[in-house]
């Protein structure tokens, strides 16, 4: 693999684990003690982070440095289940909110 292939792929994996958070580049900067335009940079795949910069993002995506460097069909397996979840939280919102509304239509006459 290239330099610019590895930098893009640590730049995607990056924002791929920090939307998993549901987190801005702002927090994950600010998180990770970076400037937001240096997180634009990397996520972007135009810039390179130092070592120690790049630990501090892992630690504040709670992820290990190897992982940001991981194929896209390995991370899958990560993303797949945090999407899972998601899912049936949606899920079971969604039927909380019928329930409700049935409720209240009944109640209402």
């Amino acid at each position: 693999m290239t330099g610019g292939k590895l930098r893009t792929l640590l730049g995607q994996n990056i924002k791929l684990f920090r939307s998993a958070r549901q987190i801005s580049q702002a927090v994950l900067a600010e998180e990770a003690d970076i400037s937001i335009p240096f997180l634009s940079e990397i996520e972007r795949g135009q810039k390179w982070p130092q070592p120690d910069n790049l630990a501090k993002i892992a630690l504040a995506l709670n992820v290990e440095v190897y992982d940001l460097f991981k194929p896209e069909k390995l991370i899958t397996r990560d993303v797949q289940g945090i999407i899972s979840k998601l899912t049936n939280d949606i899920t079971k919102l969604a039927n909380e909110s019928i329930t409700q509304i049935n409720t209240i239509v009944k109640q209402s006459g």
